[in-house]
């Protein structure tokens, strides 16, 4: 529907925005990419505008009356700012800034209007060979207006309207019984061509919703609705694109759950899914919105954070650390206490793609766990040493009293 590296803006004047409104419970994603249809492609716009052009032209040179030369006139003047309009829109959407919607839309108005205009004073002239092909022009205008614009039917209803709706007056000054027939086409064309727009749109739309539905599931964990391994890799080739566009480090945190396989064990695999979904809900409390939470496997995590110096997500990994070693009520009576091992990674000291990326991570977390391994081991050998000494210890002592 639109080149998918532009983003045009919602409009902002209450009108329009009424006007574009595609309603069947469209999301703003939904309707950004209704609006970015809208714009069309540069040969649709000057087909447009060269035949409106071309009509108005041939029709004034014909009639050579103020009416029809102004209808000339201002087909060339309006082609040429919505050129300039279009061309501004389309390069400020490329930059993802503010694009002039509510103008566009306002100038398509204009557009249908002198359409619309140009068949109304064709029919009152008499002259036949003016009024029918500025009729058919305005016809296959309408078209085109209809199955281009169905992405907001409001606005496709209301130019259908200001390019068909002044054949009536037209053919009431024309002085020709026949042509009252309008009276009856143009009503039900009007009709008929709205219906149309609108049950496409609804189709559009559904369709659209559908999609989002499937690549949210194709990229998120269905039990947490944190990313998967396929969302994952999208962040991270996203996130590195915008670190190398807009600068700053992006931190790679490898998460790895300690004695979630007891608990997984003892208490059981719901026990363990609520605690992953436990887990996961400390992820999203503990991050930015900017961040990226991601399950990979049974208990491990990634974390994406951008604009973080080394000190920074070493923080954030101690802050992380802190939460999800906090004690979990799983339910049922059932209490659990789990640790976690992180491993840091940073572009672009560490790595400039996604591969060497996660793989420097991955080769932390081992190396954290391994540390934590040690840690572990060192403090059974000090409880166990303890153990030795306090019996030891408590020999002594009645000897030490009889003395």
């Amino acid at each position: 529907m639109r080149d998918d590296s532009r983003v045009y803006s919602l409009p902002r004047w209450p009108a329009m925005r009424w006007l574009v409104n595609p309603g069947h419970g469209a999301t703003c994603d939904i309707q950004v990419a209704l609006i970015g249809g809208l714009f069309g492609t540069l040969p649709v716009f000057f087909g447009g505008v060269i035949n409106t052009i071309v009509v108005s032209g041939a029709i004034a040179a014909r009639e050579q009356t103020l009416p029809f030369v102004a209808w000339f006139v201002f087909e060339i003047v309006l082609g040429a700012v919505r050129l300039v309009v279009l061309s501004v829109s389309r390069r400020e959407a490329l930059a993802h800034r503010e694009t002039p919607t509510d103008v566009y839309l306002l100038l398509q108005l204009f557009w249908s209007s002198g359409v619309g205009y140009g068949a109304f004073i064709s029919l009152a002239s008499g002259d036949w060979v003016s009024a029918t092909l500025a009729c058919l022009s305005g016809s296959a205008m309408v078209g085109g207006i209809g199955f281009r614009n169905f992405g907001a039917p409001r606005l496709a209803g209301a130019m259908i309207l200001t390019s068909l709706g002044p054949f009536l007056p037209g053919a009431a000054l024309s002085g020709e019984p026949l042509l009252y027939l309008v009276f009856l086409q143009i009503p039900f064309y009007l009709a008929a061509m709205i219906a149309a727009a609108y049950s496409l749109n609804k189709m559009l739309i559904a369709t659209m919703q559908a999609e989002r539905v499937n690549d949210h599931r194709a990229k998120h964990d269905a039990l947490t609705g944190l990313s998967n391994r396929v969302g994952l890799a999208a962040a991270v080739d996203a996130n590195l694109n915008g670190a190398q566009t807009h600068g700053g480090d992006l931190a790679v945190l490898f998460l790895d759950l300690d004695n979630f396989k007891a608990v997984n064990d003892t208490y059981g695999h719901a026990a363990g899914d609520r605690l992953l979904k436990s887990v996961a809900e400390r992820l999203r409390q503990s991050l930015r919105a900017t961040d990226v939470a991601a399950r990979i496997g049974g208990d491990e995590f990634v974390v994406l954070a951008r604009s973080l110096t080394s000190e920074q997500a070493a923080e954030l990994s101690h802050r992380l650390t802190n939460s999800i070693s906090a004690p979990y009520d799983l339910g049922d009576g059932v209490h659990a206490t789990i640790g976690v091992s992180v491993g840091i990674a940073l572009v672009p000291e560490q790595g400039a793609d996604a591969e060497a990326l996660l793989a420097v991570a991955d080769e932390a977390l081992y190396e954290a766990k391994a540390q934590r391994q040690v840690k572990l081991l060192h403090t059974l050998v000090k409880e166990d040493q303890a153990r030795r000494i306090a019996p030891a210890a408590r020999g002594t002592s009645p000897s030490t009293s009889t003395r």
